[in-house]
């Protein structure tokens, strides 16, 4: 289920209506579990970015990467922040980039090559048939963030919850962004779970 979390100053589509798209514009989605441990790193990272409100950037949470193609159609550069399991430190921010005129992503890009995503095959399925259909988006990054732990129930453990400020910077920096340079940080931003 996917579920808007913020908007800023210029928002054009709705990322959380199910309608997908953001008419062109920039769009951000938090994909984990809220009750799985550091599964919850994507959508903390979302909920920090919401907080910026950044004008033209729309932020999403999703549970589930099979949606993704919908969400993210119209949307001219998309950033999806995963945790993921690659033997590296937990807390440590890793990007894979990708996009319409990239170069296909195999189903193993994310996992083999270091990085395993907990949402790897659906993620890098949903790319590759947004890819064959023409729907992906001319940019996509994904940024993971290392867990330590999936466990039902358990809140983000110490050193992956110590990281989300790094990975918000990370994906702002992806776009191009300066977050001292966004205006007023509390204005116009609705962060809702």
């Amino acid at each position: 289920m996917s579920e808007a979390v913020g908007t800023g100053a210029g928002r054009t589509g709705s990322a959380g209506d199910g309608t997908g798209g953001t008419d062109g514009g920039v769009l951000v989605i938090g994909l984990g579990s809220p009750d799985r441990g550091d599964d919850a790193v994507g959508r903390e990272v979302a909920h920090a970015v919401a907080a910026l409100g950044l004008a033209g950037v729309a932020v999403s949470e999703h549970e589930d990467p099979t949606d993704l193609i919908e969400l993210w159609s119209g949307a001219a550069a998309v950033v999806v922040v995963d945790a993921v399991r690659s033997g590296a430190q937990p807390g440590s921010v890793a990007v894979l980039e990708t996009g319409a005129a990239g170069g296909r992503l195999p189903q193993s890009a994310w996992s083999e090559a270091g990085r395993g995503g907990t949402h790897a095959f659906g993620l890098a399925a949903a790319v590759e048939l947004s890819r064959a259909l023409g729907r992906l988006p001319a940019l996509l990054w994904v940024v993971g963030v290392e867990a330590a732990g999936f466990e039902h129930g358990a809140p983000l453990s110490p050193r992956v919850a110590a990281a989300v400020p790094e990975a918000a910077g990370t994906v702002v920096g992806l776009l191009g962004l300066r977050p001292e340079a966004v205006g007023s940080r509390g204005g116009g931003t609705d962060v809702s779970r």
